[in-house]
């Protein structure tokens, strides 16, 4: 009997760690340098998940150029690469913009990132810098050392002199696509945007605070029409979200007291190639 229980013990504990034997996704996707030949397709969600075909944003374009080239993260889904074009083209159009600076998209096949982001998994995520440019022919050594710049004061709660009507008009634009699904900035931006708003107001609703986000805006489209194995985000709540951008300055303003008993923080456990969607092994294999 003792020897049975003490099997048993053994065998549960090899069962339940065969996915640390494994190595890491992010090792694997990260390996990747280009991406894979198959039909562009998102698998699973924007923080667990990969990208099947994935499509390069091109280094330098007409109205963008892309920034830390080292990362070899300017790939994405189609959508994603259009969304691009068509956003810098409109910035193009503002004063004092030459079109604009892109961030962080996914890797060549998605998936998880060596270093930064839980999200940006699935090629539907894209982050744009606040930094107008003032020229597009930065070299790759230019793109490695320029740093873009903060729009924030007061830890987020206020915007700062570097926030322009033209932060906002091309937010605006971005949030009026058909294609996002939300946008992520600091709360002091959505409560100066929701101010500044004049007219129709919906576009505000997909302007959602969050922590950071004040180098650059983070744009995330929802999951294409066809793609069923991509999952959605929920929707944001309903209304412009500008009462609920208030609450997050208030608790920057004056934060709420700590909690005396805090719950215990469970650590995030690394993801292996058995978490992600079935595809994406074969993604990865290609």
């Amino acid at each position: 009997m003792i020897r049975r229980l003490i099997f048993a013990c053994l065998a549960s504990t090899l069962l339940a760690v065969p996915a640390l034997s494994q190595p890491l996704a992010k090792e694997q996707f990260g390996a990747k340098r280009n991406g894979s030949p198959e039909r562009s397709a998102p698998h699973g969600s924007y923080a667990k998940g990969c990208l099947a075909g994935g499509e390069q944003l091109a280094e330098t374009g007409p109205t963008w150029q892309a920034m830390r080239l080292s990362r070899n993260r300017n790939w994405g889904h189609p959508e994603t690469i259009d969304f691009v074009r068509d956003l810098s083209k409109f910035a193009a159009k503002q004063s004092g913009w030459a079109g604009l600076y892109i961030g962080d998209l996914s890797q060549p096949r998605g998936g998880p990132m060596l270093t930064g982001h839980r999200s940006h998994q699935i090629g539907l995520d894209a982050d744009i810098w606040m930094l107008p440019p003032k020229r597009l022919n930065l070299s790759a050594r230019e793109r490695e050392n320029l740093s873009s710049i903060s729009t924030r004061r007061a830890g987020g709660a206020y915007v700062n002199d570097n926030w322009t009507p033209q932060h906002h008009a091309i937010l605006k634009a971005a949030a009026s696509d058909k294609r996002v699904a939300r946008i992520f900035v600091f709360p002091g931006a959505k409560v100066q945007m929701c101010k500044d708003a004049k007219g129709n107001r919906r576009w505000l609703r997909k302007i959602r605070p969050w922590w950071g986000h004040h180098y650059h805006f983070h744009v995330r489209l929802a999951c294409p029409r066809g793609a069923r194995n991509c999952v959605d985000q929920a929707p944001p709540p309903a209304g412009d979200g500008c009462a609920d951008a208030e609450r997050w300055v208030r608790d920057i303003l004056n934060p709420p007291p700590p909690n005396p008993n805090p719950p215990p923080v469970k650590p995030r456990r690394e993801y292996v190639l058995s978490d992600l969607p079935k595809q994406c092994s074969d993604t990865l294999s290609r």
